[in-house]
């Protein structure tokens, strides 16, 4: 039985990972691979912001499921304290002692080895495999291969891999600047936009991919209006552009679903309704939208808020708010009596084109023979007075 032992941090685990941990799941031809997540690793410490030890255990799970024979293990972080991986291996070993084990490592690893904790006894239990993690590193890997075996007569493989350009350092850079996306599964970088760690931030074009999929087809040409709206008025009034865009993207997410599945989602994320919102759907997608983009999405507290309250408005509405219940108002696609003087009312004085916005939209539901929301007439006195 031919086993196969990947650690690292795996902070985050990336493509580089999946594609090596797979090549050499091939050109070994390993019975089982064991990733093996580090508790606290030796040779470095954890980056700051870095999720905690369960929540790397989880990313390297999701990475790791389309790699044929890989196992996530958990002994390292249930073992705890200071990982070496000199224990591992007498812990594998234990398990299966027939076995033929190989300790897959990249270049960096492989050149560092005799600084590895009773090196020696590593050599005596496993084949080294390694493998050049970027481009021009195969020749690095192949000399400190050859001074491994001269020196200590170590069982050293040398496994080609096509090298992909990237880091968890790399990645972690570039996730707060909404990039690097590529560089991640996509079921990776979605667990990680949903918790935003690394500070991560979303990239707009997998996040309107993502949004899209939950729309209505028609309702598409609606949302990016709103998109293009958002931003031309935050940059009028100094709202902060790309959260504009994010509660633009996300503000209909919900707009498609029916009465039952609106409460379903209301009582999933705790949201409080009255009585004229337990019986209106077309009420409560603000709401569960704002729901979905927090806790599926990640987004703080003022894109929410943004999100929550696009449909009534409400009194003391923060500027984020204001730009984005407008520009829903005013977007492109829309074409009403009144909408043009509403377009050149919302870049003059956007309080003013909040006021016949509200009125507007009472009056409607008045003609309709609906009664108007009280949020919404509590935000026309707000907007009046103001």
């Amino acid at each position: 039985m031919k086993i196969g032992i990947f650690g690292g941090t795996f902070n985050p685990p990336h493509k580089g990972h999946v594609r090596a941990a797979g090549e050499c799941v091939r050109t070994l031809d390993l019975d089982k691979l064991l990733v093996i997540p580090d508790s606290n690793p030796p040779h470095k410490e954890l980056a700051e912001p870095s999720p905690d030890e369960q929540a790397r255990l989880e990313l390297t799970k999701l990475a790791f499921s389309g790699v044929k024979r890989a196992h996530v293990s958990d002994m390292e972080i249930r073992r705890g304290g200071v990982s070496y991986t000199v224990d591992t291996l007498r812990r594998v070993r234990e398990k299966f002692p027939d076995a033929r084990i190989y300790l897959l490592m990249g270049a960096d690893m492989l050149m560092c080895f005799e600084e590895w904790r009773e090196f020696r006894e590593i050599i005596s239990m496993a084949t080294l495999a390694a493998f050049a993690r970027r481009d021009g590193e195969e020749n690095a890997v192949e000399r400190a291969a050859a001074d491994l075996r001269n020196k200590y007569n170590a069982s050293v493989r040398v496994v080609g891999v096509d090298a992909l350009e990237a880091s968890s350092t790399d990645v972690r850079r570039l996730l707060p600047e909404r990039r690097g996306r590529e560089l991640l599964t996509d079921e990776t970088y979605s667990l990680i936009i949903k918790h935003r760690w690394y500070g991560a931030k979303p990239e707009f074009e997998w996040l309107r991919k993502k949004a899209y999929a939950m729309l209505e087809p028609k309702r598409v040409a609606h949302v990016k209006g709103c998109e293009e709206e958002a931003v031309r008025l935050a940059r009028r009034w100094g709202a902060d552009v790309e959260k504009a865009r994010e509660a633009a993207i996300l503000h209909d997410i919900t707009k498609k679903e029916k009465l039952d599945e609106q409460l379903r989602l209301c009582a999933k994320y705790g949201i409080l309704l009255d009585e004229v919102e337990r019986g209106e759907g077309k009420l409560l997608h603000s709401k569960t939208g704002a729901g979905i983009a927090r806790y599926e999405f990640g987004c703080d507290e003022e894109v929410c808020g943004a999100i929550y309250w696009h449909t009534t408005g409400k009194e003391d509405m923060g500027l984020l708010e204001k730009v984005i219940y407008m520009a829903d108002y005013i977007e492109p696609n829309r074409d009403f009596d009144g909408v043009d003087k509403l377009r050149r009312a919302a870049y003059e004085n956007i309080d003013r084109a909040l006021e016949m916005g509200f009125r507007m939209s009472i009056e409607d539901m008045v003609s309709r023979g609906i009664v108007p929301h009280e949020r919404t007439m509590g935000a026309l006195q707000w907007i009046t007075k103001g």
